[in-house]
C-alpha cells in the first residue's frame, strides 16, 4: 500500500471519528445537488471509491477550503452557525452575492477572492485568484480554468471554454473557446 493511500485511509478513519462534528452539515446541506456536484468533481482527490455522504464528511473535516465553497452552497442563513463552530479557511473569500454554477473545482485556494457576477458550470481555480468589481463585477461563462495568480477586474464577459494562463490580467472580454495570457491578457490560441 503506498503512503497516498495510507495517508487517505488515516484521514478518512479521523473524519469518521468525528463525524457527529458534521450532522448539523449534512442535515441542512447534505442533500443539495450542488454541493453533490461538487464532490463529484473532486472525488478522484482522497484516493478512496466512497459514497457521496462518507465523501462529503471527510471533505468537511480535512479540506477547509471546499467548507468555504460548502458554506456558499448552502446559503449564508444556513451557514452563519456552522461556519462560527467549524470554520473554512479566513484566506478564502467568495462574495454571498456570487452565483455559481455546477461542478466547480478549486485547487489550494489561498489568497483567493471570488467576487462575480455569475460564474457558469465547471469552473476551476488555483490559489491567488482575484476575481473583483471595479465599476462592474465579471460574468465567467462554462468551463472557464484559470492558472495560478490571476486577475479578472471590471465589467468584463469570460466566454465560456476558455483557458486563462498564471499570472495573467483580463481588464476586457475573452471570447469563447481560447487560451489567454499576459498582462494585459491578449488571445494567444483559439481552442477547436
Amino acid at each position: 500500500m503506498n503512503l497516498r493511500k495510507i495517508r487517505a485511509l488515516s484521514r478518512f478513519t479521523a473524519s469518521l471519528i468525528c463525524s457527529f462534528l458534521y450532522l448539523p452539515h449534512i442535515i441542512l446541506g447534505g442533500g443539495n445537488c450542488m454541493v453533490i456536484s461538487d464532490l463529484a468533481r473532486i472525488e478522484y482527490q482522497i484516493g478512496l471509491k466512497l459514497p457521496a455522504i462518507l465523501q462529503l464528511i471527510y471533505h468537511l473535516h480535512n479540506n477547509r477550503y471546499y467548507r468555504n465553497l460548502f458554506y456558499h452552497r448552502i446559503g449564508p442563513v444556513k451557514s452563519a452557525f456552522l461556519k462560527w463552530y467549524r470554520p473554512g479557511d479566513r484566506y478564502f473569500n467568495i462574495s454571498v452575492t456570487t452565483k455559481i454554477g455546477e461542478s466547480m473545482w478549486i485547487a489550494h485556494p489561498y489568497a483567493t477572492i471570488i467576487n462575480a457576477d455569475s460564474i457558469g458550470a465547471n469552473f476551476s481555480c488555483i490559489h491567488c485568484t482575484t476575481i473583483g468589481a471595479h465599476n462592474g463585477r465579471p460574468i465567467l461563462g462554462d468551463n472557464v480554468s484559470l492558472g495560478c495568480n490571476v486577475t479578472i477586474i471590471g465589467n468584463v464577459h469570460i466566454g465560456n471554454n476558455v483557458t486563462i494562463g498564471a499570472g495573467s490580467v483580463v481588464v476586457k472580454d475573452l471570447p469563447d473557446n481560447c487560451v489567454a495570457v499576459g498582462n494585459p491578457a491578449k488571445v494567444v490560441k483559439m481552442k477547436i
